[in-house]
This record gives C-alpha cells, sequence and structure tokens, in this order.
C-alpha cells in the first residue's frame, strides 16, 4: 500500500480527485502565496504605505515569478513554514533589491499562507456545489421517476412496512440539499483574508492597517473578518464539520447501496460490478464500499481538523501543523465521494420484481400494520391487533398469504388500495425532494 493512495499510480483512480488534489499542490500553493503578496504591495502602494513604484513592481513580478517549490523544501524543514524560502527565491529572481526590499510589509507568513489557502478554497467549494448539483439532479430523476415503486422499508435490518423507492431516494436527497444551502452561509466564514501581523496586532503598518486588510479582501473578493484570525480556527472547523456532515450523508447512501445489491435481495443493480479474481459469478458493489470507505476517513479526519482548532496563545505550530496534515486529505477525499456518488447514480436501476418479492417475503406479513389500520375503522383497535395476530398465525399454518387469509375473513377489503395506501406519504416525499430540486429558491 503506498503512502498515499489518493495520488498513487494504482489507487488514484479509486480514491483520488486530481480537480480537489491540484488545489493541494505545490506549484498551487506558491502561485497563490505570491498573489496574495503582489496584491498586498499593490494595495499598500495606493494607500502610501510602500513607495508605488515598489508596489508596481512587486505585483508585476508576482505574477511573472517561476519558483521551483523543491527549492523552498530545505529552508521550509529548518523554518517550518515556507514563506521566508519563497520571499529569498522572489526577490532573488525579481533581481531589483532596492524595490524588493519593500516586499512583505509589515506581514508574517501565517498571513500569506492562510490568504493563500482561501484563494484555493474558493474553486474547492465551487467544484463541491457543482457537483452536488449533478448529484440532486441524478437523485430528483430518480426520485420522481419511482415515485410510487413499492419496496420494504427495513427497520433494525428488518423488513418493516412499505415505503417507495422514489422515497428511499430522497431520503438520500434531502440531506444533500442541507448542504448544498449551507455552502453559502460556509463561503463568507471561510474565505477569509488573514492580514495581522507577528504577533496578531497589525503593528507594522501603523494606523493604516485596517483599512490594508479592507482593501486587500476586497482586491481579492475575499470576506474582512475586522480582526485577527491566527489563533481563531473557527472557519476551519466549520468547514470540517461540513465535510463530515456531507461524508456521512453520502456514505449513506454507500452503505445502503451495499445492502440493496447484496445477493438474496438484488433490488437495485449498479451496471457492471467489480470482478473477483477466483469466483467468476461475483459482481462487487465496489464503488458503495469506497464510498463507505472514505466516508468514514473524512469523519475522522474532520475530528482531527476540528482538534487542530485548540490554539494555544497568538499562534500555535503544533496546532497550525496538524491543520496542515488533515485538510488537504479531508478535502480530497471528500472531493472523490462526490463523484463516486455521480457514477453509481448513472448506473442504478431498480428492479421492481425483486422488491416485489421482499414485499412477499414472510408470506406478506408486511401488509400487518396497514390492515390493523384497515380493520380499525369497523371496529375497536385492540380486537383489530387481536384479529390481525390471529390472521399472521393463520397465514404461517397453511402457509399461505396474508392477503389471502385476510380477503377470507372479510372479503368487502379491497386489498390493492390497501397496498397502495400502505405506503403513506413516500410517492408525495419523492416528488416533493424532485420539485425542490428543480426549484431551490421555492
Amino acid at each position: 500500500m503506498p503512502a498515499s493512495p489518493m495520488n498513487s499510480q494504482i489507487y488514484a483512480r479509486l480514491f483520488g480527485d486530481p480537480e480537489t488534489e491540484r488545489l493541494f499542490s505545490d506549484s498551487a500553493e506558491v502561485r497563490a502565496m505570491l498573489l496574495v503578496e503582489g496584491t498586498l504591495a499593490r494595495v499598500q502602494g495606493h494607500l502610501g504605505l510602500i513607495p508605488a513604484d515598489a508596489a508596481a513592481f512587486i505585483e508585476r513580478a508576482a505574477h511573472e515569478a517561476q519558483i521551483d517549490p523543491a527549492a523552498l523544501a530545505a529552508e521550509t524543514a529548518r523554518n517550518g513554514v515556507p514563506v521566508p524560502a519563497l520571499l529569498a527565491a522572489f526577490r532573488k529572481a525579481a533581481t531589483a533589491p532596492h524595490l524588493m526590499q519593500h516586499l512583505h510589509w509589515g506581514a508574517t507568513s501565517q498571513d500569506i499562507m492562510d490568504t493563500g489557502l482561501a484563494l484555493r478554497l474558493r474553486p474547492l467549494l465551487t467544484l463541491w456545489e457543482a457537483r452536488l448539483g449533478t448529484l440532486l439532479q441524478q437523485m430528483a430523476t430518480l426520485a420522481e421517476t419511482h415515485a410510487a415503486l413499492p419496496m420494504a422499508a427495513r427497520t433494525y435490518g428488518q423488513i418493516a412496512t412499505p415505503t417507495s423507492f422514489g422515497a428511499v431516494v430522497a431520503s438520500w436527497g434531502w440531506p444533500l440539499i442541507a448542504a448544498r444551502d449551507r455552502l453559502t452561509a460556509l463561503r463568507p466564514i471561510v474565505l477569509q483574508v488573514s492580514l495581522s501581523g507577528a504577533a496578531g496586532t497589525l503593528s507594522a503598518m501603523g494606523p493604516e492597517g485596517p483599512a490594508v486588510r479592507a482593501a486587500l479582501a476586497k482586491a481579492l473578493d475575499l470576506t474582512d473578518p475586522g480582526h485577527s484570525w491566527h489563533s481563531d480556527r473557527s472557519g476551519i472547523g466549520q468547514l470540517a464539520g461540513f465535510a463530515a456532515t456531507l461524508a456521512a450523508s453520502l456514505g449513506k447512501l454507500g452503505e445502503d447501496l451495499i445492502l440493496l445489491t447484496q445477493s438474496g435481495f438484488s433490488e437495485v443493480t449498479l451496471g457492471q460490478g467489480g470482478s473477483s479474481s477466483t469466483m467468476p459469478q461475483k459482481q462487487n458493489p465496489v464503488a458503495p464500499s469506497a464510498l463507505v470507505a472514505l466516508a468514514r476517513h473524512v469523519i475522522g479526519q474532520a475530528a482531527i481538523l476540528q482538534g487542530a482548532g485548540l490554539h494555544r496563545q497568538q499562534r500555535d505550530g503544533a496546532a497550525w501543523f496538524t491543520e496542515w496534515l488533515t485538510l488537504p486529505q479531508t478535502c480530497i477525499a471528500l472531493g472523490r465521494m462526490l463523484t463516486l456518488a455521480q457514477d453509481c447514480l448513472s448506473q442504478l436501476q431498480p428492479d421492481a420484481a425483486a422488491m416485489a418479492a421482499q414485499m412477499d417475503l414472510a408470506r406478506g406479513s408486511i401488509m400487518a400494520e396497514a390492515l390493523t389500520f384497515a380493520l380499525s375503522s369497523q371496529m375497536p383497535r385492540p380486537e383489530a391487533e387481536a384479529q390481525v395476530k390471529a390472521l399472521l398465525v393463520a397465514a404461517a399454518a397453511q402457509n399461505l398469504p396474508l392477503a389471502t387469509i385476510a380477503l377470507r375473513a372479510h372479503p368487502a377489503l379491497d386489498w390493492s388500495g390497501l397496498v397502495a395506501t400502505s405506503l403513506g406519504l413516500a410517492p408525495a416525499d419523492a416528488r416533493a425532494f424532485a420539485q425542490t430540486v428543480a426549484s431551490p429558491s421555492s
């Protein structure tokens, strides 16, 4: 097993997500930090903190500089952050020391790194939103199409009462609608500029500090928190919580698909499954299994990431390093979960006959509750319950369907209408979900 399955040549197509991984690459981090440095110089030049010619030069050079991330490794290991090495390489590449002396004026490494991170998280949130949208459209189509397709609902692993496949799909989708809506509130919390100086006081910029921070936020299209967040990792914590909650919802989809495709049930099919090295009959639910494994991974990493919010004093290297070790993996795994879920749904086909067979297990006793309430309209409920229990005993003794025994005792009973009624709100819930996806503002 490689150190990182997510970018392994063997395992990356199972667990990895190249689009997300690119946002956490060395080159993406370097480019984001250079953009922050160049933009900071520009706004400081406009406000008169540094000479205008130096500001213009630094901003232009930040766009043009080509810095090898590998060249930063030795100093990063020694300093614990890549910014000192980046600044040295940037100054050397720019070959204008009299102008570059104004680079990084009054900022600290964490300002540059955290703001650069925010710039990379912005396309990440956009990517998640787009994938959620695609996934919800797939679910809406399935829910609408199969809104009234009866199947057995199970509680504690046991057949309970009828539901519909459309309602099951809706149960997967409602949490995703909530996740999509939470993204709107999450953006300004996560996408914040950081400009606080060495100890969070922004003292090196004097009275112009708040204006610089506000101007930098505006120039980079980020939120200005109005204060330091060096040791306030609540935004990252909320991102971790969002990831864990969404992963749990997608993992639930995976768990259900594993059970629905289980031998002896096979209530849905997922196209071409994974094959076994020795058992040719097997079609393994590989994508759902990967969904569940990745869900556990994201939830665990998110817990570590939220724990990293426990910072000492004004800045805490150990807590910050923990964040670096967990945030990329959390995001890459969640990104892969969203594409895996799309893959699952694109091939998902319910088997109506298999679902009907499951409902007929135990001589159709799944209809016992509906039958009890139907008889309760003709007699007191305790008497109806007693009659249904007796009918169940008779069905078992004679090995006949409950419907046959019930119709013998109550010939006027509308059994087909009873089956339709037994679905309750399931069809309406499925259609309401599809409508909500189609009209998110309603």
